[in-house]
């Protein structure tokens, strides 16, 4: 992670050009625009990477897993619909870039992540940029039953198939977003949890993800 906790108005002026692009793309929500204007995300890479900072464009961090695509942030972020003072899981902290994003729109995020050094990268990370994101090493497929329900659930990683165990810890009323496909491709897909525990399913478009990874038998 960059340790050079510096942010410029050039970095500024960078994510306005950001925001710019991510809006052309059909991201509408004022509330996401503003929290991709205001993380600056060149904290989340090593200081020998920050000149990609600001693309949209997803890139590498270690461990096999991505920083996503801005604009991949803003769609999920978008399509959760969080309101203010929610109580979200985040699945997949990776860099905590997302998590720093839902903190900022007001969220009270809880995150999970399999990959030891992220997780304690990130666990670090976070409270030196004032976002106070509870995060966890542990197996994404189980959740967070300890902290359950949830109002919100985001899968940050592409899954084969939606795990019980988010479904069981979401509330009535909750949505989760969740990437589906074992494939190179993921659809984007919303879930609704109705009042009598059963769920509307809907899908929202083709992204590309690297895997979740975890005991998926469970």
């Amino acid at each position: 992670m960059n340790t050079n906790l510096i942010d410029t108005f050039k970095h500024k002026g960078l994510r306005k050009k950001l925001v710019t692009t991510v809006k052309s793309k059909g991201i509408r929500d004022e509330r996401v625009l503003t929290a991709i204007e205001s993380v600056p995300r060149h904290y989340f890479f090593d200081s020998g990477f920050l000149e990609y900072a600001y693309e949209d464009k997803a890139f590498p961090i270690g461990e096999g897993q991505t920083i996503s695509q801005p604009y991949t942030v803003a769609f999920q972020t978008e399509l959760l619909d969080l309101r203010k003072g929610d109580k979200i899981l985040e699945v997949g902290t990776g860099s905590g870039y997302q998590a720093a994003i839902l903190f900022n729109m007001g969220g009270k995020v809880y995150s999970i992540e399999r990959q030891r050094p992220l997780y304690v990268k990130a666990k670090e990370m976070l409270p030196k940029i004032g976002c106070i994101v509870k995060v966890h090493f542990g197996d994404g497929y189980n959740g967070l039953q300890a902290f359950a329900p949830f109002d919100r659930i985001l899968v940050t990683a592409g899954a084969p198939l939606i795990p019980q165990p988010l479904i069981d810890q979401l509330k009535p009323g909750g949505k989760m977003v969740i990437p589906l496909n074992e494939n190179d491709y993921q659809v984007m897909t919303l879930i609704v949890k109705n009042e009598d525990g059963s769920t509307n399913i809907t899908q929202h478009g083709i992204f590309k993800f690297v895997p979740l990874l975890g005991d998926k038998s469970r």
